[in-house]
């Protein structure tokens, strides 16, 4: 029964594994119909998760959002809409893809303009147009509320761009706005859509006739201000493009991160833009095909897509990711058109690796031998020193035994005195350890071990000498050994 309750508890686990993985799904209800006033900034959830967690784009009456677009900010789970305009009304469309499918999260933007509205009632809660003022009736004095979008007052466009002049104020009752061109009140005509957005100028497709001081005029009963742009039109030339501002910069990155090059590109008609890559001497192998230029050769990187930006220039970016050793180097920004072509350069820098690839230790012996060999030629010498070792600690041990038994046994007095002779073949091992005495001991005490129980009072022995002479001269001794009981 235990082993049942187990199977069930690993089946369930599987079982909830498996179900984890599968396409995105909106994790919470959202309100479809979203209503924002001109000029606010909105927030527009995506609340989808997946495993693996999903990619999110989001599009606007089927157009991609895109860095571009400088209002609008991608976040993880939301798309940000600042400074909300009237045309930011629309069809907005959150898609959530991983590789088990897609789910999609619609909205419908309203954008709400009461600029023209003259009721006090319809001032929404929280506006930061208004001070808490608004709601007891003392007057306030009109104040600009963004001061810091305000700081760039001189303002360069070529022909055909746009520009939006702002002068957002609030003040207790609520201000009114005029706009003045140098000193003359804008026609209705001339405004525009500013009448919509009550507190921003747009001037679009500039003229030349478009140069000249804009000024707001904002006034309420309390008081009155003022602010004044300066617009230069510069009129196009046929010139080739200009590459503005200071990108690209040289940029370090960690081994293994993500870096990014950007190029901004002034052009009269959209430019080209190019990265190039310039190839380090002997590495010209490691490329299908690269461009000379000047005493150095590039190879050509893939572009993304070119930005056109409202003051009239393009935008592009290099992505680098999982940077290497190999992406370090010189990397150049080149802008093209039908006149000619600008480029400017940078430097990427590669930090070390922290963890360096492990590199094996090459064997000592060669790979070609087989691996009983490897391991065989090693244990047949150990086998062998070590019988040699024990023969040898058997045979020591053996001599020293014998002398010191007998040695022990045998009295002092049927010791007999030293003598040197000559001992046989089988006894020479043992002859550097023991003297002739000795040996006597010891083979009269292996005749007492082998002999019968009885222990006799005395022995005897007798020893006799010969000696032989050789026909050539040679004189032999040798000795004859006799014991008796």
């Amino acid at each position: 029964m235990e082993i049942i309750w187990i199977a069930l508890l690993i089946f369930d686990i599987i079982f909830i594994t498996d179900c984890a993985r599968g396409p995105p799904r909106v994790a919470q209800k959202v309100a479809h119909r979203q209503t924002v006033r001109i000029g606010r900034t909105i927030r527009l959830q995506c609340p989808v998760e997946g495993d693996p967690p999903p990619l999110i784009m989001w599009t606007k009456d089927g157009r991609n959002i895109h860095s571009g677009w400088t209002r609008f900010r991608v976040l993880p789970l939301a798309l940000r809409i600042k400074e909300v305009e009237a045309e930011d009304a629309g069809t907005f469309i959150c898609k959530a893809t991983n590789g088990f499918g897609s789910v999609n999260i619609n909205y419908t933007l309203i954008v709400i303009d009461d600029s023209s509205a003259g009721r006090e009632g319809a001032r929404p809660a929280g506006d930061s147009e208004y001070s808490s003022t608004d709601l007891t009736g003392k007057l306030v004095r009109p104040r600009f509320t963004q001061p810091a979008k305000m700081r760039k007052r001189v303002i360069a466009r070529p022909v055909g761009s746009s520009v939006r002049l702002k002068c957002t104020a609030s003040g207790n009752p609520r201000p009114d706005i005029m706009w003045l061109k140098d000193s003359r009140p804008l026609t209705p005509e001339e405004v525009g859509e500013g009448r919509k957005k009550k507190w921003t100028l747009s001037l679009k497709n500039l003229t030349p006739e478009h140069s000249g001081k804009y000024t707001c005029h904002v006034s309420n009963r309390a008081g009155e201000i003022n602010a004044t742009y300066k617009v230069e039109v510069i009129q196009r030339t046929n010139s080739k493009p200009i590459l503005t501002g200071t990108h690209p910069v040289n940029t370090t990155v960690d081994y293994g991160g993500t870096t990014s090059f950007q190029c901004k590109v002034r052009s009269d008609v959209k430019p080209v833009i190019q990265w190039l890559k310039r190839v380090e001497p002997g590495d010209e192998g490691k490329y299908n095909s690269t461009i000379e230029v000047g005493d150095h050769r590039f190879v050509v990187l893939p572009t993304g897509e070119v930005w056109s930006r409202p003051d009239g220039s393009y935008l592009n970016k290099l992505l680098i990711t999982r940077a290497k050793e190999e992406d370090a180097g010189m990397y150049i920004c080149l802008g093209a058109n039908t006149m000619g072509y600008s480029f400017r350069s940078a430097y990427l820098t590669v930090l070390p690796d922290p963890k360096p690839p492990f590199s094996p230790i090459p064997s000592v012996l060669p790979p070609s031998l087989p691996w009983p060999v490897i391991i065989g030629i090693p244990a047949g010498v150990v086998f062998i020193l070590g019988t040699v070792l024990l023969w040898f600690c058997q045979s020591r041990k053996h001599c020293s035994s014998g002398a010191i038994i007998s040695a022990q046994t045998l009295p002092n007095s049927h010791r007999q005195p030293p003598r040197e002779r000559t001992l046989a073949p089988a006894d020479k091992d043992c002859i550097s350890s023991i003297t002739y005495e000795e040996y006597v001991a010891q083979q009269q005490q292996l005749l007492l071990a082998q002999a019968a129980p009885k222990v006799y009072p005395k022995i005897y022995s007798d020893i006799h000498t010969h000696t032989h002479s050789h026909v050539d001269g040679k004189i032999h001794q040798h000795q004859h050994i006799h014991y008796q009981c």
